[in-house]
């Protein structure tokens, strides 16, 4: 009777570790950590640094550029190197999109050159969504911004959609409240929206871009307007005579921020304040009133921007990663290692 109490018993016990084992579900995911390649690949920031500092010492636009490409990798499926995945005959990749086809080509070649080099000491082991991560830190600190934490990780992924960007990122004709529509829906608050914004302070638009606001400018009851009203004068005018091309050179430009182009700092707060914000976006976070606050208080508070940017890049890094066989190590930051999941695409007779 006692042998039998005991079988019963061990027979309950493996029961309950069966229903517990079930209801478990599956291992948690690896845990994120600025450590992460400490045993595996101990010089890895280093390496990282190493490459992208010269790539922006020659080349000073990088910066700029492997911001726009990291934002555009994490707000589009995570961050997960899907922007990186280059299309080929047998299937599109985000690059494919149309707003991902002005990313400058410096960003993307930085990246690849620090993988390269991590390749040659450590092969296999540096994911290239971390390179991207780690990348934008240094350019960001690099270029005189605040230095912040970069849990390390992540996996690639094994997609890339053609036409997700377009409808997950933020375009430059967009409202404010679309805008901030799409930040609150992806978990990121108006501040972190607008402290995000402050990576303007860096880069270039293309004269298309802001185009409708000192050609042909028609205010909301429709009443012709030499450029739009908002802007200071003498910068709407300096752009006219700029960008009086561009319909036939796509490529001209004009710096972000007027002031301080190529410095990491809150002149672009500064700027809206002063009617000098190239895009119609910028001149929304000034007039619209849920972003206006935030503005007037980075403008008048470079501190408090850094502190607000470093804790929303940090977060914005951690967003949708990819960890264990959710991902891959890439060999190449442009391919799968062993081709794309999603279908080839169908062939023409």
């Amino acid at each position: 009777m006692q042998r039998t109490s005991l079988l019963l018993l061990a027979a309950a016990a493996f029961l309950s570790a069966a229903m517990v084992a079930v209801h478990a579900g599956p291992p948690p995911p690896v845990k994120l950590s600025p450590d992460f390649y400490s045993q595996t690949c101990p010089r890895a920031e280093r390496i990282i640094a190493e490459v992208i500092q010269s790539k922006q010492m020659a080349n000073p636009t990088t910066a700029a550029g492997v911001l726009r490409v990291f934002f555009h990798d994490c707000f589009v499926t995570g961050c997960d190197a899907s922007v990186l995945i280059a299309p080929t005959h047998y299937a599109k990749s985000e690059k494919d999109a149309d707003i991902n086809h002005s990313l400058p080509g410096d960003a993307f070649d930085a990246v690849v050159r620090s993988k390269l080099a991590l390749e040659l000491e450590c092969p296999g082991v540096v994911s290239c969504a971390d390179v991207l991560a780690l990348a934008s830190r240094v350019l960001v600190t690099m270029t005189g911004g605040p230095r912040y934490p970069v849990p390390l990780g992540r996996k690639d992924s094994l997609s890339s959609s053609p036409t997700t960007p377009d409808v997950e990122l933020p375009h430059s004709n967009f409202t404010i409240g679309r805008i901030i529509e799409l930040f609150v829906a992806k978990g990121f608050t108006v501040q972190e929206m607008v402290a995000l914004s402050g990576a303007h302070t860096l880069g270039f638009s293309h004269c298309q871009e802001f185009a409708s606001r000192i050609y042909n400018y028609r205010d909301k009851g429709g009443n012709p307007a030499p450029f739009d009203p908002s802007m200071n004068p003498t910068y709407a005018k300096g752009l006219q005579a700029a960008c009086q091309d561009y319909q036939k050179d796509p490529t001209i430009a004009a710096f972000n921020d007027i002031m301080t182009p190529g410095k990491f700092d809150n002149m672009y707060y500064v700027n809206l304040e002063r009617g000098l914000g190239l895009l119609s976006t910028d001149e929304d976070l000034w007039s619209d009133v849920r972003t206006k606050p935030f503005v007037q208080r980075y403008a008048a508070n470079n501190t408090d921007f850094f502190e607000d940017f470093a804790k929303a890049m940090e977060k914005l890094s951690m967003y949708g990663v990819k960890t264990g066989a959710d991902g891959e190590i890439r060999r190449r930051c442009d391919t799968y290692n062993g081709g794309p999941t999603t279908s080839p695409l169908p062939t023409t007779q």
